[in-house]
């Protein structure tokens, strides 16, 4: 089913059977938020990425071999994942950026491959799909186009589901009508509008920095920004927030994100669309998410803690996880969601699996 990063054929390496992991198994820190901890934290969210030659194994840096032994490729674990998923109903939910898309200078170019499009559109078919991102909904689906998945974005406070499907939220064959089934923070949207303007002025000065504003939260790109300016960005970040007490700061791949304070990220994004489709409660169901960023870490514990499902983590860089497997780019997850999709036990959602929620 494909090789390690590290050319290795360790199959006897794949951590534990899901049912077996123990609920801290990987304690993550968690970072401070405070402005003297922002500059450390900014360059422990944005690793330098290591080079990785598919074609010759012994160049492979030596710590992200041994870190493949942590976190087994998903590809050569595939068939212990088939074995696992067997007779169940696979879920299937994907990060966007640097999961579907490779991670560019430019957020507006975060274009995924035709192939990758019809790898998702595929699985779609055959299970229950989403793309859960930081970015905003509308955006995702600009990137994606395709009508037959669930989308979640601004980190799961904005839900939509599928367009003209049996069993969806909405029959309707025009995306301007897919239903908005959940809105975790409709009443920031003000004052995240009105935080948006402020950053874009207080950070125009800074060459290569970028505010985008993605409806439930503001994302303050830095990856093409001097590292001698990070604390000015930072800082920048840190001045508007003062008058904000109800918004927070996280940090992901070279972005801060300005984000509402409340109990809600990906992973409570993933326990909502499965107990809206009736998958929560049940042992035969294996929820699979494949994630790159440090945002994704909730989803992942979320399905280890459950005992039930796991996260792949997508990284080139050796880090702590609560993934269970990984792979080293979007290239190398090309095949995967298609092959998840043609597992016994997978099927495409039924009638009796509408997506229930707060529609806005």
């Amino acid at each position: 089913m494909g090789s390690y990063a590290n050319g290795s054929n360790c199959i006897h390496d794949d951590p534990p059977p899901v049912e077996e992991l123990k609920e801290s198994a990987l304690p993550l820190k968690q970072m401070p938020l405070h402005a003297n901890g922002w500059l450390n934290d900014m360059r422990i969210s944005s690793p330098t990425s290591i080079r990785v030659n598919t074609g010759e194994p012994a160049a492979f840096d030596p710590i992200y071999r041994a870190w493949t032994k942590k976190y087994p490729s998903a590809l050569n674990a595939f068939d212990k994942i088939v074995a696992y998923g067997k007779n169940k109903k696979i879920a299937l939910f994907l990060d966007y950026d640097g999961t579907l898309s490779p991670i560019v200078d430019e957020p507006d170019n975060a274009i995924m491959s035709d192939q990758m499009r019809e790898v998702v559109r595929k699985a779609a078919l055959h299970l229950p799909t989403a793309i859960i991102s930081g970015r905003s909904c509308d955006k995702v689906f600009n990137f994606v186009k395709l009508t037959e998945l669930y989308y979640a974005g601004s980190h799961g406070m904005d839900i939509m589901g599928p367009v003209g499907k049996s069993g969806s939220v909405t029959n309707s064959s025009n995306k301007q009508d897919e239903a908005k089934i959940f809105q975790a923070a409709s009443e920031f949207l003000p004052v995240i509008d009105e935080v948006y303007r402020l950053l874009v002025e207080k950070i125009r000065g800074i060459n290569g920095a970028q505010v985008e504003n993605n409806k439930f939260c503001v994302s303050v790109h830095y990856r093409n920004v001097d590292e001698k300016d990070w604390p000015l960005v930072a800082q920048h970040t840190n001045d508007v927030l003062k008058a904000y007490p109800r918004l927070r700061l996280s940090h992901g791949r070279k972005v801060l994100e300005v984000r509402p304070v409340i109990d809600w990220n990906k992973g409570k994004a993933v326990e909502f669309l499965l107990e809206s489709l009736g998958l929560a409660n049940s042992h035969n169901v294996l929820p699979i998410y494949i994630g790159d960023d440090r945002t994704d870490e909730d989803a992942f514990k979320v399905l280890r803690d459950d005992k039930r499902g796991f996260g792949i983590l997508v990284s080139s860089v050796p880090k702590e996880s609560h993934a269970l497997y990984s792979l080293v780019d979007p290239s190398e997850g090309n095949g995967l969601p298609d092959e998840i999709s043609e597992m016994e036990g997978g099927g495409s959602i039924t009638s009796n699996n509408k997506v229930v929620g707060n529609r806005c």
